[in-house]
């Protein structure tokens, strides 16, 4: 994965006079990270009977997306975190203006490495750049932000927090699960593919908030308790840190009842449960 996002991010000459954009979203793309969204696509093409190579233009794709956020979720106007993933985020390494240039490029060329990606059919290609473009949008990822940025201070009710939930966060999943039976063409497999990532989604994102309360903030590699500290809903916050695993954990068994029916799922399984228990 790191080496094909490298190689991918080659085509920029460090030397042309807005080489500065390439170098910040070099540096957001190499900052580590679960990359699990990238390894849910690879996973879902491998499993339905395509290969995990042939995915991985669209992994790399769906991670430059998932940095953009990233970066824009960082900036002051935003969420105004001065760390990601132990290290400065974009914009106080290379200012505001640059990290959101950065995370605009990024955006840009996720879409240009899937319409780019010679081993894919056509037909593949205008799925995957449908499915990424209304997953990131207005009914996806930015209109969970939306909801989230909107809403600060102001009384949420679980049915609104779980919609910003599947949309914020969930939405990029979602995709991830079907940009993988899309390389591998198997459409039928979507529905299902929907089903377990719902659940994934709604899962990981309970596990971030009770991670903001009681995680190692070295481990987490950014300030603990940034969400409380902005007065923001989450699910820890409104029914508590046991109520919030006890969901987690609902929500994980449903994703590995789908996955049971999955063939050779044993990786698939494992990811999703240690997603449930993980440190940061």
């Amino acid at each position: 994965m790191t080496s094909h996002l490298e190689k991918l991010m080659s085509v920029y000459d460090d030397k042309a006079p807005q080489s500065v954009c390439a170098e910040a979203m070099r540096y957001s793309l190499s900052a580590g990270g679960k990359r699990i969204r990238p390894v849910l696509v690879t996973e879902f093409s491998r499993i339905f009977g395509g290969t995990a190579e042939k995915a991985l233009s669209c992994a790399c794709a769906l991670e430059m997306i998932h940095t953009f956020s990233l970066i824009h979720d960082d900036l002051p106007c935003m969420d105004n975190d001065d760390f990601r993933r132990g290290k400065p985020s974009c914009h106080k390494q290379f200012g505001e203006d640059i990290a959101l240039l950065a995370g605009d490029a990024l955006q840009n060329y996720a879409f240009d490495v899937i319409s780019s990606d010679d081993d894919l059919s056509f037909e593949q290609r205008v799925r995957l750049i449908k499915c990424l473009s209304d997953a990131v949008g207005v009914n996806g990822m930015i209109g969970g932000q939306t909801i989230d940025v909107k809403n600060v201070g102001k009384p949420f009710d679980s049915e609104l927090l779980l919609k910003m939930y599947s949309m914020k966060t969930g939405a990029l999943i979602r995709c991830a699960c079907e940009m993988g039976c899309i390389c591998a063409e198997r459409y039928d497999m979507i529905p299902s593919s929907d089903e377990y990532a719902c659940a994934l989604g709604l899962a990981f994102q309970i596990i971030d908030d009770i991670l903001d309360i009681t995680a190692d903030e070295k481990l987490l590699g950014k300030p603990v308790n940034s969400d409380s500290d902005m007065n923001k809903a989450t699910y820890p916050a409104i029914f508590g840190i046991e109520a919030a695993k006890a969901k987690a954990a609902e929500l994980t068994d449903k994703a590995l009842e789908i996955v049971s029916g999955y063939p050779d799922s044993g990786f698939l399984s494992e990811l999703t449960k240690y997603l449930l228990n993980r440190e940061y």
